[in-house]
């Protein structure tokens, strides 16, 4: 384990940290190209170049999206930001109807204070929801493996009453709630996984 005088050393010269970072987004991506080309079946050439989609379609959840525009290749991330600056509108689907069926999988720890305030957007700017349930050696976008409670939203309920609600190419459905929280009178229901026996609550 690094010290505290070993970390500095990292950060002297003049504040590297915006370096540092990108150095360690680095160090996956050259371990993935130079070591595990094979053991991720990635289709890679005689001169050891492969395609980018390849790559981003090794990401399971599907988090990122690419984009060739006038000679450039652009990628983004699909949900999850932090930059404010960014408009929902630009870059993700309005969710008009309620065709969708979103669903929040959360902690029984966490449900407490859920009762209390809702579920916030914490340091994102959209709380996340799946558009499907955590089945056995199955990803889902928007959803974690181990939870054990499903909330679920009332999207008709929430598109009368004024809640914008987006959902990303990889299916992940977002909304900025009112004042970045979704109140608890915006639940259908919850239920605990995986037995799914509804739990009563009052909004």
């Amino acid at each position: 384990m690094r010290n505290h005088g070993e970390r500095s050393r990292g950060h002297s010269g003049g504040g590297g940290g915006g370096k540092d970072k990108i150095d360690a987004l680095g160090r996956p991506l050259t371990r993935i190209l130079r070591h595990m080309a094979t053991e991720l079946n990635l289709n890679m050439r005689s001169d050891r170049y492969v395609k980018v989609q390849d790559l981003l379609k090794k990401d399971n959840k599907q988090r990122f999206s690419l984009l060739e525009e006038n000679g450039d290749l652009l990628i983004r991330g699909n949900q999850g930001r932090t930059i404010k600056t960014i408009e929902s509108e630009s870059l993700l689907k309005p969710i008009p109807s309620a065709e969708e069926v979103p669903v929040r999988g959360t902690y029984k720890k966490n449900m407490e204070s859920i009762f209390e305030s809702g579920l916030k957007q914490m340091q994102r700017l959209h709380v996340h929801f799946s558009c499907g349930l955590p089945t056995v050696g199955e990803v889902i976008s928007g959803m974690r493996r181990d939870i054990n409670v499903l909330i679920y939203l009332d999207v008709k309920k929430t598109l009368e009453e004024g809640m914008k609600l987006y959902i990303s190419d990889n299916k992940v459905i977002l909304t900025e709630g009112f004042g970045v929280v979704v109140p608890v009178k915006y639940f259908e229901k919850i239920e605990p996984w995986p037995d799914r026996r509804p739990i009563t609550f009052s909004a």
